[in-house]
């Protein structure tokens, strides 16, 4: 007998630069660099996406025009292989 799917939770991600003209979230869930997930800029300037995760915990950050950006609403942290921090999301 097959073993059940995990469930997953629909997360959303946001991201405020209105002046950015291409943003993306990358993480541990997509590949980092190999997977980017687009963002929608919305007309208040914050950009926007949803991604679908089981529950376990997940680190990402955001490439703001070619730029590594943190995501400043997350208070958890993470120190990555190239001196910088990821931030941490958990999927409960």
């Amino acid at each position: 007998m097959p073993l059940p799917k995990p469930a997953k939770r629909k997360i959303n991600f946001f991201f405020t630069d209105p002046a950015a003209q291409n943003v993306v979230l990358v993480a541990d869930f997509s590949g980092w660099e190999q997977g980017p997930i687009p963002m929608k800029k919305q007309k208040d300037g914050v950009w926007k996406t949803s991604v679908s995760l089981a529950i376990g915990t997940y680190e990402y950050r955001f490439l703001v025009d070619g730029r590594w950006c943190d995501d400043p609403q997350c208070l958890t942290r993470l120190p990555n292989p190239f001196g910088a921090e990821n931030c941490v999301r958990i999927v409960g």
